[in-house]
């Protein structure tokens, strides 16, 4: 199957940021992709105070932009991340999937908010505005279960593992590490996902812009079930595109059977 992560800029203007998306997805139409990925907080810029401005029901505007992309060009779209508000008023960092005739089947609500306070670097706090979700997120597709989570979701080991364990043959992952967290972690953090789990793992995130306020590390990454970096992107805006061998994930599973020898009576 093949992938793509569109590693686009985010601007004020939600509207834009929509219409941007879709020229990059019109732009690889004849590459046949059959999952395209967005970035984190792809429609609105990637601060606190933003996300309740930004924020819209499920089955609002920008779900509806994404499902038309995902049904005219006949791909799974997951649709980066959003800020989602329910009808009690709480906003989630969420991401919706669709299938390739724009119907959703998932949606992640980001699990793990991203309350850091690193010093000399970066500082954030999620928590401010949103709330976290409270599952795992695993999907249908005719090539198997594909799995989603969103950025910090990815330094919880055992998240990953549980997506594994109920059938992700691959897990994607809108992102915007920053400027303190991508040298450090970013790269290393995607090898040591896939390689514990033997899956493939495919991180989107937004270009670099220095100007914004949160500054995005960029390198939209793929990793494989050996821990190898397969492709990585500069922090330019860009596309990232890739083939993924689930037949050579599992012939890795079948001879390094980790998945098989755990001992859950340790745990």
């Amino acid at each position: 199957m093949k992938v793509a992560a569109i590693q686009m800029p985010t601007v004020e203007d939600k509207t834009e940021n929509i219409r941007t998306a879709g020229k990059y997805i019109e732009k690889i139409k004849t590459e046949s992709p059959d999952f395209v990925v967005l970035p984190e907080m792809f429609c609105c810029p990637y601060q606190t105070e933003n996300f309740p401005v930004y924020a819209e029901k499920e089955g609002g505007p920008s779900w509806q932009a994404m499902s038309d992309y995902a049904r005219e060009y006949q791909i799974y779209l997951i649709a980066g991340s959003m800020p989602e508000i329910d009808e009690a008023g709480n906003v989630f960092n969420t991401s919706y999937i669709f299938d390739r005739n724009g119907n959703q089947i998932g949606k992640h609500r980001k699990a793990h908010l991203f309350d850091i306070n690193v010093k000399n670097g970066q500082y954030f706090k999620e928590s401010d505005t949103l709330t976290p979700g409270n599952h795992a997120t695993v999907f249908d597709t005719e090539f198997g279960k594909m799995g989603v989570m969103i950025c910090y979701d990815i330094r919880f080991p055992e998240f990953a593992r549980r997506m594994v364990l109920l059938g992700a043959k691959m897990i994607f992952v809108p992102a915007a590490f920053n400027m303190t967290t991508g040298p450090a972690h970013w790269e290393l953090t995607f090898r040591a996902r896939a390689l514990d789990n033997q899956i493939y793992m495919l991180g989107c995130a937004p270009s670099r812009n220095v100007q914004a306020g949160y500054i995005s590390w960029g390198h939209s990454i793929v990793t494989d079930p050996w821990g190898q970096v397969r492709n990585q992107l500069d922090e330019k805006e860009g596309i990232l595109i890739e083939e993924i061998d689930l037949e050579w994930e599992e012939q890795i599973r079948e001879q390094l059977p980790l998945l098989t020898h755990r001992r859950i009576e340790l745990y």
